[in-house]
């Protein structure tokens, strides 16, 4: 007899193509519905959402304050262009949101995710310096970096087999490492030895998320912003990922010295709810566009630009986040991952273990290099759902990003199916 869950498998294998996903080896699991931090199956089997669904779920599933919120909204109004008409939602959000980011972030420009939020991002400093009658070109951006799978976004991220077949259609980036004590003034020069044609640097804040869960120290993070913007480097900072509590703090930047000239924000902005892409900046960059001139303007946009009940639910979603209770969630699961942290140093199959506010990661030893495409990650992966956990490794790194509603229970149950699985599986390959 075939079961509910096989039956929606079969239909989802006739009609849907799944992304980072290789169709010919993988059956998707359906999800019937979502409460808290679990999923439910066709089965009725339930998951706790560890990675909180590609790390947008803040709030935790179908959450019935944001769901309310929404709901309200789409009685009073759905959709309206952007272009020439403004609405309410998109009014209350940008000032509520620049009025939480570094002070010198002035204007909201809005779009539809993260990676079209970064595309608008290099626009802008392309143009800005265009507009301003000093053209620059290059782009400065970190190794192992990920900022989204449009083309702008590619040619500034990580090359590999995934961005192999485009190489020729993406644009020179200059490539430098994470900053270090050993390696500042290193990467400084290379500032002052393009600083003529360097448009921006963009960097994903204190954690490369895609890459790795690679984190790197505020303090020196700043001192190479410093230095940009001392060589008129514009600076654009990706906090797509690490936004909205994810580090400890209300956005990365709080842990910075220095203050960047865009933001990129999208994935936890609507809590989880639906797409929503934004990209803030500075009042200099946006008087550079501010003329009687049209072609002068930024040309970018979408059908949905600041559709209101996307923003009604980032609304939402924040009077959440800015809730004592769930800022108090934040730092208890940060306070179990650095507890965790420490006890998994020295276990003799764990490569590196690190945490950073409610984000947690973790190598596998393998006797090799890490590598996104370790045959670990399908073994992990399956290890986990059998036990009822949604984990989501890159290769034979895991990571945690759980929504802040997680329990301390079912954070616990995690971490010694993390010890067991410790146990289980070789430390080679």
């Amino acid at each position: 007899m075939v079961t509910k869950q096989q039956n929606w498998i079969a239909r989802d294998q006739a009609v849907n193509w799944h992304p980072y996903t290789q169709m010919k080896t993988t059956r998707a699991i359906p999800i019937i519905r979502g409460e808290g931090a679990y999923l439910y199956d066709a089965d009725g089997k339930q998951y706790i959402d560890a990675v909180s669904s590609w790390w947008v779920t803040l709030h935790g599933h179908a959450h019935p304050y944001i769901a309310e919120s929404v709901s309200k909204q789409l009685y009073e109004l759905e959709q309206v262009i952007f272009a020439g008409f403004t609405h309410r939602p998109a009014i209350e959000l940008s000032e509520r949101l620049l009025s939480l980011l570094p002070r010198l972030q002035s204007k909201a420009f809005y779009s539809d995710n993260g990676s079209t939020a970064v595309e608008v991002a290099l626009k802008m400093a392309l143009q800005y310096a265009y507009n301003s009658g000093r053209p620059k070109s290059k782009i400065l951006a970190f190794r192992n970096g990920y900022h989204g799978d449009t083309f702008g976004a590619m040619s500034v991220s990580a090359r590999g087999k995934w961005t192999a077949p485009f190489q020729d259609l993406l644009f020179e980036t200059i490539f430098i490492d994470v900053p270090n004590r050993e390696n500042i003034e290193e990467l400084k020069n290379i500032v002052d030895q393009h600083k003529g044609e360097l448009a921006c640097f963009l960097y994903e804040p204190l954690v490369q998320g895609a890459g790795g869960m690679l984190m790197h120290e505020a303090m020196y993070l700043s001192a190479l912003m410093a230095h940009c913007r001392a060589s008129n480097v514009l600076l654009i900072q990706d906090e797509v990922f690490v936004g909205f509590g994810r580090t400890g703090t209300l956005f990365a930047a709080n842990q910075l010295q220095e203050e960047p000239d865009i933001m990129c924000f999208s994935k936890g902005l609507t809590g989880g709810t639906m797409p929503l892409g934004l990209t803030t900046c500075t009042l200099d960059i946006y008087d550079a566009f501010y003329h009687d001139e049209k072609s002068r303007a930024l040309f970018h946009g979408h059908s949905f630009t600041a559709n209101p009940l996307a923003c009604t639910a980032a609304l939402a979603s924040l009077d959440l986040l800015l809730l004592d209770s769930t800022q108090r969630s934040i730092q208890k699961i940060a306070h179990m991952h650095q507890q965790f942290v420490a006890k998994l140093n020295g276990h003799p199959q764990v490569r590196h273990a690190r945490s950073c506010g409610t984000i947690l990661a973790l190598e596998w030893e393998i006797g090799q290099e890490t590598s996104y495409f370790s045959n670990l990650q399908h073994s992990l992966y399956i290890f986990f759902l059998e036990r009822g956990i949604l984990l989501r490794p890159l290769g034979n790194t895991l990571y945690l990003v759980p929504p802040y509603c997680l329990s301390t229970e079912d954070l616990e149950h995690i971490y010694d199916a993390i010890m067991e699985a410790l146990s289980v599986f070789p430390s080679i390959e």
